[in-house]
């Protein structure tokens, strides 16, 4: 049971981590070049961070559910739920946002894709928020297994 929670906790902490750099750190700093390197820029950061953070949400919900079917314990379901409403998020939400990104030139990079990346950094914030919210759950959740 401590393994999955531990597990839980820090794939939720390292997803927290990746989406408060990208959202606090990485995004402001692609927000101040250009409208075409700012798009350059933006996809293969998209690209590389996709599998990282797919992977961490998984990998923390399913712990967090194996320690709610091993505790009991109705936190690290509430948790594992957040965490995994990342997925259903990110396609419903900020899957139209990508697409159309992703759909657009570097040389045609102007107001547009500006628009889009200032609304996929809105977009990303919410991220970062499930992920936070999800680690201090996870950490009560260890806190009262222990």
């Amino acid at each position: 049971m401590v393994f999955f929670s531990i597990m839980a906790l820090v794939s939720a902490a390292l997803f927290t981590g990746a989406a408060g750099y990208i959202t606090l750190v990485e995004h402001p700093a692609r927000l101040q070049l250009d409208d075409g390197p700012s798009l350059a820029q933006w996809r293969p950061s998209y690209e590389r961070a996709l599998p990282i953070q797919s992977g961490l949400a998984i990998a923390g919900g399913l712990a967090g559910l194996a320690a709610w079917y091993m505790s009991g314990e109705w936190i690290w379901v509430a948790a594992s739920v957040l965490l995994l409403a990342n997925w259903p998020f990110t396609l419903l939400a900020i899957m139209p946002t990508n697409k159309r990104l992703k759909a657009i030139r570097q040389d045609q990079a102007g107001p547009e894709s500006r628009t889009l990346l200032l609304s996929w950094g809105k977009l990303h914030k919410v991220r970062a928020a499930l992920g936070l919210a999800t680690m201090l759950l996870f950490a009560w959740g260890l806190a009262i297994v222990a």
